[in-house]
């Protein structure tokens, strides 16, 4: 099998990567031709200008949701389509270097997004740039096409669905390989209830994260210390109070990190009387199954329901919690929603939708599927077979398209987690296994 990727494009890969990466692309507040906030729509200009630089035609929305860029010919469109936006980096101290720089050490390279999804993207527009420097004639348009919203409601990405033509087939490299063929339906939204005047709390994060952290500076804080040390629960102690420790994971992994957010409540709930405290400390716990509440919601095809609880606001007026569910793929999702309306109403909380993305199914006889998935078989000796996935990618916003990669089974993950970083190895081989798939995809 011929090398089609070179030092020439890994090299020019991470040089764009680095590029990206400088741009704090989180959401932020709107101005003009900047829907999702300035920063993001200064990553798409640079993603665009990136892909001008190599001579494709680019193109950029004027309001500012989304852009594509495209090479190629012919009557099919073969899309890849990533994002620019990504999770705010946090505290930029708990990193080793600065979140904003695109760093390489230890063989990596480091910084918000080098894994989601400014790494993969830009890996696959090298792996593109790769074919057309070895003389392959492709004879399917290729478009990338750039969201700018993916970590938050999809808007991007569903303007550019309002205004342009649908692909043919395609891939969302922002997942593992070696594909996703079925994706979870994905719930956000909002438990509501009574506030205090006792308590005030601000604790945001973004939705689809466990929170790794819940600093607490208010009343009665050697009680809460001592409810801490009751339930065994890690903390740090400050100048002004105490912050709970947990572990951070992406809310499709959500049982396997610890939710300081969580935890923080435990602990309340034995020194302050309130509902929204009740339904943490007294049903809810740190279940991220939400086995606790609704009983065991799961199928054979896609596993048990996710549900994460990531924020928690508490004003004299209101209480509120964030959640994420990941739906398993047979579960009826209206059915699962009147049940988790029922069981928290005891708890005077109320249940406010915020957004939901249907879940996703591509058929893994599909020639699509197949020729993706003969093609990591060729290339890693791995006979690992496609997956369903608790994650949600904008492959499921397209026609006949699938996540396929770019993190390699094994790659540590990083993703929404300080120290962000892609080991450059397995980025070059994502680059290889990318080039090979499109090659018997969208070549002569």
């Amino acid at each position: 099998m011929d090398k089609i990727v070179t030092e020439v494009e890994q090299d020019a890969a991470v040089a764009a990567l680095k590029r990206l990466i400088s741009h704090p692309s989180y959401t932020t507040a709107a101005a003009p031709g900047a829907p999702f906030g300035q920063d993001i729509r200064l990553a798409l200009d640079e993603v665009l200008a990136i892909c001008h630089e190599l001579g494709y035609h680019t193109y950029e929305d004027p309001d500012g949701y989304y852009g594509y860029a495209e090479t190629g010919d012919g009557d099919e469109t073969f899309g890849i389509i990533g994002h620019v936006d990504v999770v705010p980096a946090g505290d930029p101290s708990d990193w080793d270097s600065d979140p904003y720089t695109g760093v390489v050490r230890d063989g990596a390279i480091f910084g918000r997004g080098s894994q989601d999804d400014k790494g993969p993207s830009i890996a696959a527009i090298f792996a593109v740039k790769a074919l057309e420097n070895r003389g392959y004639h492709f004879n399917k348009k290729i478009r990338f096409i750039f969201g700018t919203d993916e970590e938050t409601l999809w808007r991007g990405i569903a303007k550019y669905n309002e205004k342009e033509a649908p692909i043919d087939l395609g891939i969302a490299p922002d997942a593992e390989f070696p594909l996703i063929y079925a994706e979870k339906g994905l719930q956000q939204s909002y438990l509501v209830g009574p506030g205090s005047d006792s308590l005030q709390l601000n604790l945001v994060n973004a939705f689809n994260a466990v929170p790794a952290k819940a600093p607490y500076d208010g009343p009665k804080q050697a009680e809460v210390q001592s409810a801490l040390d009751r339930h065994g629960f890690a903390y740090e102690k400050t100048a002004t109070g105490l912050v709970v420790t947990g572990k951070s994971v992406h809310a499709m992994l959500a049982p396997q990190g610890t939710n300081a957010v969580l935890r923080l409540a435990i602990a309340l709930d034995d020194v302050f009387p309130m509902p929204v405290l009740d339904f943490v400390g007294k049903c809810f716990k740190e279940d991220a199954t939400g086995a606790n509440l609704l009983g065991d919601v799961s199928d054979e095809q896609s596993g048990h329901l996710t549900f994460n609880i990531s924020s928690l606001t508490i004003t004299p007026t209101e209480s509120r919690m964030q959640i994420d569910m990941r739906i398993p793929v047979t579960i009826d999702h209206d059915q699962l929603i009147n049940q988790v309306s029922t069981a928290v109403k005891p708890f005077g909380l109320t249940y406010e939708n915020f957004d939901y993305v249907a879940p996703l199914y591509v058929p893994t006889d599909s020639d699509l599927v197949k020729t993706l998935m003969s093609t990591y078989h060729d290339l890693t000796g791995d006979d690992t077979q496609p997956q369903i996935s608790g994650g949600a990618t904008f492959a499921r916003t397209m026609h006949n398209c699938v996540a396929f990669g770019a993190m390699l089974p094994g790659t540590p993950d990083f993703m929404h987690q300080v120290n962000e970083n892609w080991e450059l190895s397995r980025m070059y081989k994502a680059m290889d296994i990318y080039a090979e798939a499109i090659r018997r995809l969208c070549t002569d």
